[in-house]
């Protein structure tokens, strides 16, 4: 990166292929997920040496929990493992951990160790915000369920866009400059469609845990020459 590239502030990822990935390789799909865990401990050091603070990593929709229990479980694995053995890497490394999603619906050991990763790494200098069973829809409805409940309606009457994102899960956290996608697929698949809607898109053929660092600057390199005129 040159200095005269402009570097996003945030950027989200959707973390797909995994299982694909896993496949390829004559591995079971659960290898797949161990990989793409790895990969994305591989691209937070790509975050940091270019600045970016934020990072919105897609680990497991609401949709994922009508996959088999016991990918499930253990995926569910991998979350305890990332908040608890890794925890001491993450505080190493300036990493600052952030969940969002339905948390009621995760098992309430996994819950304890996000409040008490979340709390140990308040410090850090790059944001990993990890979204767990979370969903576009779900995250927009509990936040007009919660403004309705907390203000009246002549407050709400008067509410702006800013407004309605502090009920958001994303309090926070900066709209995402730009969204990477791996794997091929061309949707969205219900991630912050509130928060996108003026991200910057790319779509890779590459699955998720084969994704390289030149690809990552080619990205960065590409999002600096798109001219962003938020509809303006």
């Amino acid at each position: 990166m040159n200095e005269e590239q402009k570097i996003p502030q945030c950027i989200g990822v959707i973390m797909d292929g995994n299982r694909r990935w896993a496949k390829e390789q004559g591995l079971v799909g659960t290898a797949g997920h161990l990989a793409g865990y790895e990969k994305l401990k591989e691209f937070l050091g790509w975050v940091n040496e270019v600045g970016i603070k934020y990072v919105i990593a897609y680990a497991f929709s609401t949709e994922n929990w009508k996959r088999d229990p016991g990918e499930v479980e253990f995926l569910m694995n991998i979350f305890r493992t990332a908040l608890e053995q890794s925890l001491s890497e993450f505080k190493k490394n300036g990493v600052r951990l952030k969940i969002i999603g339905d948390k009621s619906r995760l098992p309430k050991d996994l819950q304890e160790k996000i409040d008490k990763a979340e709390d140990e790494t308040k410090g850090g200098e790059v944001c990993l915000v990890l979204a767990i069973s979370y969903g576009g829809r779900a995250e927009i409805l509990s936040a007009v369920k919660k403004l309705v409940a907390e203000n009246s309606p002549e407050e709400i009457q008067k509410m702006e866009e800013k407004d309605f994102g502090n009920y958001m899960w994303t309090k926070d956290i900066p709209d995402p400059d730009l969204i990477i996608r791996t794997s091929g697929e061309l949707r969205t698949s219900n991630f912050l469609p509130w928060q996108s809607a003026y991200s910057e898109w790319f779509f890779l053929n590459t699955y998720w845990p084969a994704i390289t660092k030149v690809e990552f600057n080619q990205m960065l390199i590409d999002y600096s020459n798109r001219k962003r005129r938020l509809g303006k």
